[in-house]
């Protein structure tokens, strides 16, 4: 998922979505499917969450805390160490800040690690990256793309304490067995702290430039929605029973319990978009947390109140997830500096104080609360300029203290 240039075009895209009535994609654990696609999607966390098998939810941001042994053992429960300051600006929520890249816009493995190591030393709590294989908009995409899975086992073993993950996989470049065991794997290399988006696919033009098979929305969103029962199955299977599935474009039989991730039951998943209809139903089954990328705060919430209906339909407390929301980020302590960081990511100012996280800390943190109040508890950063490694600093000093 990228804001560059493609915005009115993939407004448009998803009205068009909105509007038509597509078929079913039959029904997943007793969800009902039957509309959109998801775009899901990550962001960076204030405060630090020692990780290991899950299950409680902590009881100020309806947010997952991670407790067991962790990446060496210990069998601590939720060790949380404050990133910033004791005293919010503002009082009734708390919003956890992640960092998310778009590498397909021209980025090596060492500048992905080097953003990541800055995250990590600044106390922000998770890296994403998204998973795309072309390029958006103006520019070459040298070096050319990287894969998001092969990036984040790298990450996974050159890193310590951030959380790992994508916003969004696309359910179209793999296969879900493959996928299921490529993602534990990751899990396990980097001792539990991978999370796992993954959306229906939208990008037409890298499925063209790389032979991928593209078919309709409507086919993609099956396809998705029997991935996300595969892989959280094959996850979730037991040592010494075995998985199977019959779906219409996918078949397991007998796969045995063995695709173990560090985390149990399983890796946390995430979902998300803009969808009216499928995505919350698809949210309600299987989603540990549902994220908004790059919409206005009112219509994040009402995107929020259709998945905790969904929950409510499904019999699921809606408070169980995690809801989130993805913004481009561009701050400045000053005008000039302000200035500087939107023409280096070929963005008007103006334009991002409307459409997305632009301004002082001060600003920053007034807009972030407007999520909060709308009920997101997490903020995923797009951070576009790879290069300006003191943006992270900035927002770690000014805008992190500030957050709860």
């Amino acid at each position: 998922m990228f804001e560059v240039r493609f915005v009115a075009q993939l407004d448009a895209v998803r009205a068009d979505r909105r509007d038509r009535r597509l078929p079913a994609a039959g029904t997943v654990h007793g969800a009902r499917v039957d509309g959109d696609q998801a775009h899901p999607a990550p962001l960076v966390e204030a405060q630090r969450i020692e990780v290991g098998t899950w299950g409680s939810r902590d009881d100020v941001a309806g947010r997952r805390m991670w407790k067991g042994a962790g990446p060496r053992g210990g069998g601590r429960i939720g060790a949380v160490a404050s990133a910033g300051s004791a005293t919010p600006v503002r009082t009734g929520w708390i919003m956890r800040l992640r960092i998310f890249t778009e590498p397909q816009q021209g980025a090596t493995y060492d500048e992905l690690l080097r953003v990541a190591r800055r995250a990590e030393d600044c106390g922000f709590d998770a890296f994403f990256r998204s998973d795309h294989y072309l390029k958006m908009g103006d520019g070459s995409g040298e070096p050319g793309p990287t894969d998001a899975w092969i990036t984040l086992a790298g990450l996974a073993r050159d890193t310590s304490r951030i959380r790992l993950g994508t916003l969004m996989s696309a359910a179209t470049f793999r296969l879900p067995g493959p996928l299921a065991v490529a993602v534990a794997q990751v899990d396990q290399m980097s001792g539990g702290r991978v999370e796992f988006g993954i959306g229906s696919g939208w990008y037409a033009e890298e499925h063209e430039a790389y032979g991928i098979p593209f078919p309709s929305l409507a086919e993609r969103f099956e396809r998705y929605a029997e991935q996300l029962a595969i892989v959280t199955g094959l996850w979730e299977t037991p040592a010494g029973k075995t998985f199977s599935y019959q779906g219409r474009h996918y078949t397991l039989t007998d796969a045995p319990g063995l695709v173990r991730t560090a985390q149990t039951p399983r890796p946390p998943v995430l979902v998300g978009g803009s969808g009216k209809r499928r995505t919350p139903a698809l949210a309600a089954t299987y989603a540990d947390e549902f994220n908004v990328p790059f919409a206005a705060a009112d219509e994040t919430g009402r995107l929020f109140d259709g998945v905790r209906q969904a929950c409510r339909d499904a019999g699921r407390d809606p408070a169980d997830l995690v809801y989130s929301a993805a913004q481009v980020l561009c701050c400045g302590a000053t005008d000039a500096e302000l200035r500087r960081r939107a023409d280096a990511i070929g963005r008007d100012l103006a334009e991002l104080r409307t459409n997305g996280l632009a301004g002082t800390p001060a600003e920053i943190v007034d807009k972030i609360g407007t999520y909060a109040e709308r009920g997101a508890s997490r903020m995923y950063l797009q951070t576009l300029d790879l290069s300006d490694l003191d943006h992270l600093d900035l927002v770690a000093s000014e805008v992190l203290p500030h957050l709860g």
